[in-house]
C-alpha cells in the first residue's frame, strides 16, 4: 500500500504538469472552433509564444535579480502576448480573406520554427536557448502540509501549474456564463442567425482566434518551463496533442479536462515507466512505452470522431447572404 502510495506522489505532480498545458491550448481550440474558425496552427503558435517567453526569462535571468517566480509570470504573459500577436494573421487570412484554414494555419506551423531557429542561431550562434533557473517549486508553504492533497497537489510543482489551471476555470465560466460566451458559440453553430441579431460575427471570431493564440503562447511556455531547461525550436507536437485533446473532449470544458489528463498520464508513463514497479515486472521493450501516448492517440480519436460535436460552422468562411 505504501509503495502505491509512493507511486502516486510520484507521478500526480508530473501529470499535472503536463495536462495543463494540454488543457489550456485545447481550450484555446475551444474558443477559436466555437466561434466558427479552426485553428490548427495551435503548434506554431506554441513554438512562437514559447521562444519569445524563453528569451524574455532568459533576459530578465542574466539583467535583474527579480525573484524567479516572477520572472516566470513575466514570461508567461510576455508568451502570451507573442501567441495573441501571432495568431492575427491567421485570423485576418481566415476571417477578412476567407481563406482556407487548414493552408492558412499550416503556414503558420511551418513558419514559427524557422523563424525560431533563425533568430536564435544569429542571436546565441545555437537552436538553443537555455535558462538557468530551476523554476519548480518543491513545496508551497503550508498548503503542503494537507493530508492526502498537499503531497499531491502542493508539492514538486510549477507556478504556470496554478496560473494555467485558474485561466481555464475563469475561460470556462465565461464561455457558459456570460454574453460574450453566448455570441461566441452563437458564431460557430449558425453564424447567419448570430448576425440577424445584431451580433458581428467577424469581431467575435476574431476574439476566438486571439484567445486561443494567446493561450497557446502561453502553453509555449509552460512546456519549456516544465519540461526542459531550454528552447530549441519545438514543443514535440504538443500543439497537436491538444487538438487530440479537444476532439476526445467533445468540445466542452469538462470532457477536455479529463481528456487531458488521460493524454498527460499517458505521456508521463512512457517517459517514466522506468521508476514504476509494476511496468518494470512486465519487462516490455523500452519502445512499447515510448509510443504508448501515440497509440492512445489513435486509438482514443478513432472512437471519438465518431460522434463529433464540432460547432456546424466552424471552418466555414462567413458569408452574409448565405441563409
Amino acid at each position: 500500500m505504501n509503495g502505491a502510495l509512493s507511486v502516486i506522489h510520484f507521478l500526480f505532480p508530473l501529470v499535472l504538469a503536463s495536462m495543463v498545458p494540454l488543457a489550456l491550448v485545447a481550450m484555446g481550440a475551444l474558443y477559436s472552433e466555437r466561434s466558427g474558425v479552426i485553428n490548427i496552427a495551435l503548434e506554431g503558435i506554441m513554438v512562437m509564444g514559447g521562444f519569445i517567453g524563453i528569451m524574455t526569462i532568459r533576459y530578465l535571468e542574466n539583467a535583474t535579480t527579480m525573484h524567479l517566480q516572477l520572472i516566470a509570470l513575466i514570461g508567461l504573459l510576455v508568451g502570451a502576448a507573442a501567441g495573441f500577436v501571432f495568431s492575427f494573421f491567421h485570423a485576418y487570412a481566415s476571417i477578412n480573406m476567407k481563406s482556407n484554414q487548414i493552408i492558412s494555419a499550416t503556414a503558420l506551423n511551418l513558419f514559427a520554427p524557422a523563424l525560431a531557429i533563425f533568430v536564435s542561431r544569429t542571436l546565441f550562434l545555437s537552436r538553443r536557448v537555455v535558462i538557468s533557473g530551476n523554476y519548480l517549486i518543491r513545496e508551497v508553504p503550508v498548503l503542503s502540509d494537507i493530508p492526502v492533497l498537499g503531497p499531491l497537489l502542493f508539492t514538486r510543482a510549477y507556478l504556470s501549474t496554478y496560473v494555467g489551471t485558474a485561466i481555464f476555470i475563469v475561460l470556462s465560466i465565461i464561455l457558459y456564463k456570460t454574453r460574450l460566451g453566448l455570441r461566441l458559440r452563437s458564431c460557430g453553430e449558425n453564424p447567419q442567425a448570430a448576425d440577424s441579431l445584431g451580433v458581428n460575427i467577424y469581431k467575435i471570431r476574431y476574439v476566438g482566434v486571439l484567445v486561443s493564440g494567446a493561450l497557446a503562447g502561453m502553453g509555449g511556455v509552460i512546456f519549456v518551463l516544465s519540461f526542459a531547461t531550454r528552447f530549441d525550436g519545438t514543443v514535440v507536437g504538443f500543439g497537436f496533442l491538444a487538438l487530440a485533446v479537444l476532439i476526445f473532449g467533445q468540445w466542452h470544458p469538462l470532457k477536455i479536462l479529463y481528456a487531458a489528463f488521460f493524454f498527460a498520464a499517458m505521456r508521463v508513463i512512457s517517459s517514466t515507466y522506468s521508476g514504476i514497479p509494476v511496468l518494470q515486472d512486465l519487462q516490455l521493450p523500452s519502445e512499447v512505452y515510448r509510443m504508448l501516448p501515440y497509440v492512445a492517440t489513435l486509438v482514443v480519436l478513432s472512437f471519438a470522431s465518431k460522434r463529433s460535436r464540432a460547432p456546424k460552422a466552424a471552418g466555414e468562411p462567413y458569408d452574409a447572404g448565405k441563409r
